[in-house]
């Protein structure tokens, strides 16, 4: 008669090795990241209602994930800033950034959040990068509900490639 292992046929030396414990942990908690996305809608312009027409039923923003929209930024990990970003309102938008907890993404949506637009004047911020850092841009005026799909999808790609082992995870 055949002896059973209680170690569900893994050598127990190869699972409790450190550092693929470390990347087993990484890719659970990075798709459990990925998956569960919880946005906070910055939409100052067009763009916002582009981002509206991403969470209705014919594109369907949940089909990501990414379906509990937050409007308080101590409930949310992404932080789209769609639209135009004037002087007044970047100090908001930055204090909007610093409340959202660690990890966090941003996702510069639309022309004018990305580079200032058509619109080259002293009132406009040129690129919300100069007050927040941004981990995707996405392009147009107004970017079609497809491109900010793509744009979701290139984070989740961020997220999955992140480690716990990271400092800036640890506070440091």
């Amino acid at each position: 008669m055949e002896e059973r292992s209680t170690e569900l046929g893994l050598e127990s030396s190869r699972i409790l090795h450190a550092p693929r414990v470390a990347n087993v942990v990484d890719a659970i908690i990075n798709w459990c990241r990925e998956y569960s996305l919880w946005p906070y809608a910055f939409g100052t312009a067009c763009c916002a209602i582009e981002f509206m027409a991403v969470a209705a039923s014919h594109y369907d923003i949940s089909r990501f994930g990414a379906e509990v929209i937050r409007f308080s930024p101590r409930q949310a990990d992404l932080l789209i800033v769609s639209g135009t970003i004037s002087e007044k309102m970047a100090p908001i938008l930055r204090k909007i950034y610093d409340q959202i907890c660690e990890p966090k993404w941003v996702i510069a949506h639309g022309a004018c959040a990305c580079s200032g637009g058509i619109y080259d004047n002293y009132c406009t911020v040129q690129g919300i990068d100069t007050i927040i850092p941004v981990d995707v841009y996405v392009p147009g005026c107004p970017p079609t509900p497809e491109a900010l799909l793509d744009g979701l999808i290139k984070i989740q790609k961020i997220i999955e490639g992140e480690s716990i082992r990271d400092p800036k995870y640890r506070g440091a």
